[in-house]
């Protein structure tokens, strides 16, 4: 199992995207185009670089034959997703349980994520067998591209006596989620010196301390995290159920390889599972960029903060990110409490 790279769009192709028994499953329907398996190879590149995780290219250990994609996908409304399209030559042989077993492993295991779903047709019994097989349970049903779906549920406690299918010990990334701000001394270890990471000192803003820490780890020592906190906002002046997202901070020397992109799409999800509607996020303006990529959008309405004298404008860009497909505030947002 190897990230899907856009030179296996043919290989797509001929397994997976013209073979109609397969794509018959999925919610793309049928797509029996070259130019169709280049397009989802360029999207399953661009969901590893937005995430840190995605759609791996499953090849036989013997022939290296192409057999299909399996994978972990992030879906804004819905959460992250298994999910599978095998060759029919591929099927029956145990290699979606496999490979499913996998991506459950890293989901978990080294990401901490706090649930995986997985979206099936009511008919595709060979699928919802694999995924009972999986420790799945049935979760409800759920409109995903227009069609009507079974969704199944993975939860951690139900997968921790599970067997593991890979040696966590050789990895080299791995995420922590830890209730309250994290150690002190994680936090003096990132900061590697410097005083002033965020570039927030000449704000004058007293900050809250995070409910919930994710710490990603490599060697044995922080190598970045992120805090967030759950509270009732409000949007136009009506309650939004909201989790503010602050913190985020990456050793000098880990910078550049994506590692801040998986702490916040794994902290947004710890924050969906939680209950939160919608996602806030504080920011200097260099970082906007960045937080598009990931799917944030600025809001443009006036944002208060309050401080121990009061209530105040935020002095930063406000980054949204929705989980309920609820609109965004169009007057004002009101935070209820000190900034994350």
């Amino acid at each position: 199992m190897e990230p899907i790279r856009r030179e296996d769009s043919d290989d797509l192709f001929a397994a997976v995207v013209s073979q109609d028994s397969v794509m018959r499953w999925l919610a793309t329907g049928r797509a029996d185009s070259r130019s169709a398996a280049e397009a989802m190879c360029d999207d399953h590149v661009a969901h590893w670089t937005r995430h840190g995780y995605g759609d791996f290219a499953v090849r036989d250990a013997a022939t290296h034959a192409f057999l299909g994609r399996v994978g972990l996908r992030n879906r804004a409304q819905y959460g992250v997703d298994l999910g599978f399209a095998l060759h029919p030559r591929a099927q029956g042989r145990g290699v979606a349980g496999e490979a499913g077993r996998a991506c459950l492993d890293l989901a978990f295991r080294r990401l901490s994520l706090p649930v995986v779903f997985a979206f099936v047709l009511p008919d595709n019994m060979a699928s919802i067998a694999v995924l009972r097989r999986l420790g799945a349970q049935a979760d409800g049903t759920v409109q995903s591209s227009g069609l009507h779906c079974l969704r199944y549920r993975f939860d951690p406690a139900a997968m921790a006596a599970a067997e593991h299918v890979a040696d966590d010990a050789g990895a080299d990334l791995q995420l922590v989620h830890a209730p309250g701000p994290g150690s002190a001394d994680d936090r003096s270890a990132l900061r590697d010196g410097l005083p002033d990471p965020f570039g927030m000192n000449g704000l004058g803003l007293v900050w809250a301390d995070h409910q919930h820490t994710l710490t990603a780890v490599s060697e044995g020592r922080p190598v970045a995290s992120g805090g967030w906190l759950l509270r009732d906002m409000a949007f136009d002046g009506l309650p939004r159920r909201a989790a503010g997202l602050g913190g985020v901070l990456v050793h000098p020397s880990y910078r550049g390889r994506g590692i801040a992109r998986t702490v916040i799409s794994v902290a947004v999800e710890h924050a969906r599972a939680a209950g939160a509607e919608t996602m806030i996020l504080l920011c200097r303006p260099v970082l906007v960029p960045l937080c598009t990529q990931l799917g944030w959008s600025r809001l443009s309405v006036p944002v208060t903060v309050q401080q121990p004298d009061g209530a105040r404008s935020s002095p930063l860009t406000t980054m949204i990110y929705d989980l309920a497909g609820l609109p965004h505030p169009t007057i004002s947002a009101d935070l209820r409490g000190l900034p994350f």
